[in-house]
């Protein structure tokens, strides 16, 4: 019978975001595919040590040992042709991961293949992967920043957390508060207290968590999937978000509305295996703690005319 992926969470992760392989890249950008092939090759036997998204992936697989059939799975994703893919392919089988299914696309754009493979959520260190994904595809997706030093998960549970504004709800009181000030948006949340936000690119993302939580033949409160809203919103704000929840029936065990703090003391406190954010200025603290992941903007939002600040990346910076 075919799978009904309805039931599942299927996450697809670049090698990159898997496994640490920035020596790699860099390899490629100065030697090309040449380079990079011969390297990989010559390498093939040295162990990939852990990327950024690992805990996650990991801490998720185990979900599956709380029931009959299982109801996360990974995808792995990369550019790399299958020869040169086999060291990842290695470092899979030497972690233990119960990962089954690849995607070697040798050079080849990923985006096309989300779909094809019902991908729900995407991990990837490519920026550009990642834009065109955002741009053309059904799935939440998020650029993933260096791994954090010292970072110890928890192993029995797996902590999700999300920003608020333009990654689980849309953009549009985000809008009205860059483009109007704290006040206005203070006064539009108010008296829209009753009128549930609309969806964000991560919105049918947190349903899902949610269905899978209920899923797990645990209560809720016990749940080792646990999932937390940390936001910039205050009060009197707030309201509209737990609202907005709650008609959605979506059960978040813990949220936390900082008013302009910084938060990676709080995502540190909460043990977050990832934290989405959609602006760099939350996430260049909070990264150095937790894994984190931004969330771009689509190419045509209003939001990009706000992006000033310089985004540091791998073995490079860039203005946007």
């Amino acid at each position: 019978m075919p799978v009904d992926f309805s039931k599942i969470l299927v996450v697809g992760v670049s090698s990159r975001a898997l496994f640490n392989l920035e020596e790699e890249e860099q390899i490629f950008r100065e030697q090309n595919i040449r380079g990079f092939r011969e390297y990989q090759l010559a390498n093939e036997d040295k162990l990939l040590e852990k990327g950024t998204a690992f805990p996650l992936v990991e801490a998720l697989l185990k979900l599956n040992t709380h029931v009959d059939n299982s109801i996360v799975e990974v995808v792995v994703m990369s550019r790399n042709s299958p020869e040169t893919g086999v060291r990842v392919l290695k470092a899979i089988e030497h972690y233990k991961l119960p990962i089954t299914r690849w995607a070697f696309s040798g050079g080849e754009p990923l985006a096309p293949f989300i779909d094809a493979f019902d991908i729900d959520l995407f991990l990837s260190r490519d920026e550009s992967d990642v834009q065109k994904i955002i741009d053309t595809a059904n799935c939440a997706t998020a650029l993933i920043y260096d791994p954090p030093e010292n970072f110890q998960p928890e192993t029995d549970r797996v902590k999700f957390a999300f920003d608020a504004d333009a990654v689980v709800f849309s953009e549009e009181s985000e809008q009205i508060y860059k483009e109007q000030g704290m006040d206005a948006f203070h006064k539009h949340e108010k008296e829209n207290e009753d009128i549930p936000l609309k969806d964000g690119p991560f919105a049918v993302l947190l349903r899902k968590l949610s269905d899978i939580q209920d899923f797990l033949p645990i209560e809720k409160e016990l749940s080792p999937l646990r999932l937390a809203i940390v936001t910039a919103r205050n009060a009197p704000s707030h309201m509209r978000v737990i609202k907005t929840l709650r008609k959605w029936n979506v059960y978040v065990d813990e949220a936390y509305f900082m008013g302009g703090l910084p938060k990676e003391k709080v995502l540190e406190a909460f043990g977050a295996h990832i934290f989405f954010d959609d602006q760099h200025t939350h996430l260049s603290d909070s990264s150095k703690k937790i894994p984190c992941g931004r969330v771009l903007y689509k190419s045509n939002s209003v939001l990009k005319n706000y992006e000033k600040e310089i985004i540091v990346e791998p073995k490079k910076v860039k203005e946007k």
